[in-house]
This record gives C-alpha cells, structure tokens and sequence, in this order.
C-alpha cells in the first residue's frame, strides 16, 4: 500500500510491523524482521563467546588477560604455539566450515521444502567418504585423503545428477537417486575399512566421521575462499527462493523461474558442502539441524540463509569445543559430536509428530 504526502509529490511505502530498515548505504533500505535481527545478534555474541572459549580453556588455553595481545601479533612462545599451530587454525576453520554447512543446507531445504533434506541425504557425505576410503587403499602416498574425498563427493554428484534424468530439477528424483547412491558409497567405505590395516582404518575412520584436527592455515584459505565466493551468490537466490517457496505454479505466474532457481541453488549446496568436506570430511547434521533452529528462533517465512550460516557455524565450534574439552574421551572426532545433535533434533521431530491430533 502506498500513501501520498501532503504536497502529493511523492510516495511512500509503509514499513510492515514488526520490522526495521537496514540500510546498505545512501539509497538501499532493506526492511528485517526484528526477530531475526536480535536473533542474529545474540548469535553473532554466543559465536564469539565459543571462540573464546575455545582459545582459552584447557591446560593450553591461552589466558584471557593475555588474549587480546596474542590477537594483535603479541603472542611468543606457548601462545604462539596455540593460536598459530594448535587451536587458532582449527578455530578459524571450524567457523567458516559450519557457516558453509548451514548456509548449504538452507538451500537444499528451501528447494526440496522437506525439513529433513540436506546434501547428506542426496550422498554427498557418503560419496566424500568412499572417496576418502578409496585414496588410502588404492592411492596410498599419491591421492592425499582430502583429494579423494573432494573427488568422491563431485563424483557422487555426478552420478545422481546424471540418474535423475532431470538433473537438479526435481527435488523428489534427486533424494531417491542420492539414497542410493549413499548406499552405495557407504558399502564402499566399509569394504575399505576392513580391508586396510588397523592403523591406517582408525585414521581413516576418524577422518571419515568429519574431524577437525591438525587443521592449518592453508584449510582454513580453502574454505573461506569457497564461502566468500558462494556468499555473493547466495544472496542474489534468496528472494527467488522466497518467491519459489510459494509453489511452482504461483511462483511461475509471479515471474520467477522456479526450475531455474533450484538447478542454482542445490549447485551453490553443493559447492558449499563441497569444500567443507574437502577440509574436514563428512560432518553430519549441521546442514540439517542449522535451517530448522534459524526458522524456529527468528519465526519467520523463506529460506533464513543469513541465520542458517551464522547458526551452521555456531554449532560446529560449541561441538568442537565440547570434542577438544570433553573430561570423557581424548579428541573424539568432531563429527560424532554433530551426530548426537542431530540424533537429538529427530528425535524431537517425532516426538512432534507423536503429539500432533491425527
């Protein structure tokens, strides 16, 4: 609705209640819910806090007095050792690795409109692995591990794009082919595990479960240069995928192309999960768990990229914090921590559904 002024010069749109204008510099207004700014904010603080967190506990924490001069290049001898080598890396990886997990799968689910979709179920993280396996038993030395595990996931995405007969175009093919194309993979794997030495298999199984140890400066360039490309692109889909959200036929009939706009965005999914797993291997679950809690703490409509991304990269570090402090086992991988989140989020699904009036 628009109303004239006094002198009937110009218009003016009404903001919708409930929401503020964010300003992208002189001309730009963009109205967001304000739920979904205090949401973010208390994100972005609990993010920081986990940092910390992260940096500081333990016997090698670096002390909080000492914190902010190891930040700025102060750092010498057991602090530098742990914000350079140790924690830091891990640290910086874990965030940009989550953010690219949650955002991914903000995307799938917005596309497929299942609250249990992500790139999981259509075999990423399965095809990462069997590539993952295939490098240590038939490349040892020649194939790195996150080489083959990178291959294995464009490999995978290959072979469901190309089954589907319609490529990314029809969510319902694209789950149905990746299921088999996981368990496919997932035999794989097993086979390699068995097969291989013992020493070798327990590394293999760790990296395989999605870990974040021994991670370096060159992993965290990897997947932060993945994700600021895929950030731009992201956000020219969001409001495509608002308006595809409503249905094909109402969204064709708004001008969207809704076809379109989900080959793009399961691609940018893809890609993201992608270089996720090509510095981390298969973490399960973030891209689940990220989309369904950003809508369930901002209560609004459309995909929630921005929270998913935020939330995505919030849970992994609070999972990695809890697998570098936990008194209970030595460094589990990170990536069972992450299952036990996303075992108790479907559990509260069907505890929803058992509830529900029939």
């Amino acid at each position: 609705m628009k109303t004239a002024d006094r002198t009937g010069s110009r218009t003016v749109t009404p903001r919708p209640a409930g929401r503020v204008l964010v300003r992208v510099g002189p001309r730009v207004a963009i109205p967001v819910r304000r739920s979904s700014l205090l949401a973010a904010a208390v994100s972005v603080l609990l993010l920081l806090g986990a940092a910390v967190a992260t940096l500081t506990a333990g016997r090698l924490g670096i002390g909080l007095t000492d914190l902010p001069s190891a930040l700025t290049g102060g750092a010498t001898g057991k602090n530098a050792f742990v914000l350079n080598r140790l924690r830091g890396p891990r640290l910086v990886v874990a965030v940009a690795t989550g953010a690219a997990l949650g955002l991914s799968g903000a995307l799938f689910q917005s596309v497929t409109r299942n609250p249990l979709g992500s790139p999981d179920v259509i075999g990423l993280g399965a095809g990462s692995g069997a590539g993952a396996a295939a490098a240590a038993l038939f490349f040892p030395g020649t194939v790195p591990v996150p080489v083959g595990a990178l291959l294995g996931a464009v490999t995978a995405m290959g072979v469901v794009y190309a089954s589907t007969g319609t490529g990314f175009r029809h969510p319902g093919r694209l789950v149905v082919a990746g299921i088999g194309v996981a368990a496919m993979a997932t035999a794989l794997t097993q086979y390699v595990v068995y097969a291989v030495e013992r020493d070798k298999a327990s590394a293999l199984t760790a990296y395989i479960n999605g870990s974040l140890s021994a991670r370096s400066w060159e992993d965290a360039t990897v997947i932060w240069g993945v994700l600021l490309v895929c950030l731009p692109f992201a956000a020219l889909l969001a409001r495509p995928l608002g308006v595809s959200e409503m249905g094909d036929d109402l969204s064709t009939g708004l001008g969207a192309r809704p076809a379109r706009t989900a080959t793009a965005a399961v691609a940018l999914s893809i890609v993201l999960s992608a270089g996720a797993v090509s510095v981390a291997g298969p973490i399960a679950f973030i891209s689940l768990t990220a989309p369904q809690i950003a809508k369930r703490v901002t209560r609004g409509g459309g995909p929630q990229l921005v929270m998913s991304t935020l939330l995505g990269a919030l849970l992994l570090v609070l999972a990695d914090l809890a697998a570098q402090q936990s008194p209970f086992f030595d460094d589990l991988p990170v990536g069972l921590y992450t299952m036990a989140v996303g075992g108790a989020y479907l559990g509260h699904l069907l505890l929803r559904e058992w509830r529900r009036p029939v």
